[in-house]
């Protein structure tokens, strides 16, 4: 099959958060092993949030509000965009998600700077980490991803063409660790199968274990 006859799949993330970060690196797995594409879209925790702080961990809550360690990473992903193209985003999440979650640099000011510096972008895009120069399309983006599969769930969010024409999105998989080869097919075959699905809701169990970078 041709790049261009591949299966687009839209993906929505906030560099912040470690089980998107754990999702993402299985579908580039899944873009190995089927006929598919990623297309990488920001989405933003401390936008999905904002008008709920109050009920939230205080610690957690503290991330989201404005100036807190949920802004800045995505704000920088969104000036790239924005600067530099859509073909920025994907590498520079990968760049950020190596930094931030398998090497356990949180995401401080040092961890962007070094993923911009694996790009090859400027320095200067990490002044946008304070500056809401771009939240319009942050916002925007974000909207456009969220309002697929409704307000009580997070990122990421996923979205692919249905049998029908119909997108089909959803919330997750939330995994970990992320499956590789034959067993992200699977995955990925099964999930699919399971949005599909009309009248299909929710399909969830307590988690046991956090996020496991160890094959990544």
């Amino acid at each position: 099959m041709s790049e261009s006859a591949k299966t687009p799949v839209d993906f929505w993330f906030d560099p912040l958060c470690p089980w998107a970060w754990m999702t993402s690196r299985w579908m580039l797995e899944v873009e190995k092993v089927r006929d598919v594409e990623v297309r990488w879209h920001v989405m933003s925790l401390a936008v999905l949030n904002e008008d709920r702080l109050d009920e939230l961990p205080e610690e957690y809550a503290e991330n989201m509000r404005p100036g807190g360690k949920a802004w800045g990473p995505v704000r920088v992903v969104v000036a790239a965009r924005e600067l530099h193209g859509d073909e920025v985003v994907g590498k520079l999440y990968t760049a950020l998600g190596t930094r931030i979650h398998n090497e356990g640099l949180g995401t401080t000011p040092e961890a962007v700077a070094a993923a911009l510096k694996d790009m090859g972008l400027p320095a200067d895009l990490i002044d946008y980490a304070d500056r809401d120069t771009y939240d319009v399309q942050l916002r925007a983006s974000h909207k456009e991803g969220i309002e697929k599969v409704g307000q009580d769930v997070g990122t990421p969010v996923i979205a692919v063409p249905g049998a029908d024409g119909e997108q089909i999105a959803f919330f997750g998989p939330v995994v970990t660790p992320a499956p590789q080869g034959e067993a992200a097919a699977k995955l990925w075959d099964g999930t699919l199968l399971v949005a599909a699905t009309p009248g299909f809701y929710e399909l969830k169990r307590s988690r046991t274990k956090g996020p496991d970078f160890s094959n990544l």
